[in-house]
């Protein structure tokens, strides 16, 4: 168990509306307004909560049209009950456990841009696992200015100096929190609100 994971699990379960959630969403998959109307909060509350149970892996997202349900992540949620206390013990006495964890996924970040990148920068394919996506995803994005404003046209064309699928890639950026669109403007959102790909298995 990785130690950003260990972190992110607890940080996710700090908040009471969280832990409701979580206990609505253990008797079965709901939306978005639904589970809002349970809570007595507004859907941008709940999109902003499940936006960090997510990214701790503790529930799961589905589209459906202009509708996200969310389900609960059960074997994320049992295998961390006790990933603090194991890694505390297996590392008792050292700081190599640390050490060995940020090198792993420099590693893995570097190899992911290696392989789905040619040496001109061009993306080859999206890859499919969730994790290397958001590699992918965010290795471009930072290559954008922060605080500038961008026109769709503009977006458009940066995304083809990646790849010729520009409509998808751009529809990504938004799904996974790393730009915001309003009026047909994209604008980078802070990263530390785009999806930690860290903490995923």
């Amino acid at each position: 168990m990785q130690l950003d994971k260990v972190v992110a699990y607890h940080k996710a379960l700090s908040d009471p509306t969280r832990i409701k959630l979580l206990i609505m969403l253990a008797e079965g998959e709901l939306n978005g307004q639904v589970l809002a109307e349970k809570l007595g909060v507004t859907p941008a509350t709940i999109t902003h909560h499940a936006t960090k149970l997510r990214e701790a892996s503790l529930i799961n997202e589905r589209r459906e049209k202009n509708t996200i349900y969310f389900s609960l992540n059960h074997y994320f949620i049992k295998s961390n009950a006790n990933a603090a206390a194991e890694l505390i013990y297996r590392n008792a006495g050292t700081e190599k456990g640390v050490d060995d964890m940020e090198d792993s996924n420099k590693k893995l970040k570097d190899s992911v841009i290696r392989n789905f990148f040619t040496a001109e920068g061009k993306l080859k394919h999206m890859p499919a696992q969730h994790k290397k996506k958001l590699i992918v995803l965010q290795h471009m994005v930072s290559h954008l200015t922060r605080g500038k404003q961008y026109t769709e046209k503009e977006i458009n064309e940066f995304i083809k100096g990646y790849h010729d699928d520009f409509a998808t890639i751009r529809r990504e950026f938004i799904m996974h929190q790393l730009m915001f669109r309003e009026n047909d403007i994209y604008e980078l959102n802070p990263q530390e609100i785009w999806a930690k790909w860290e903490i995923l298995s």
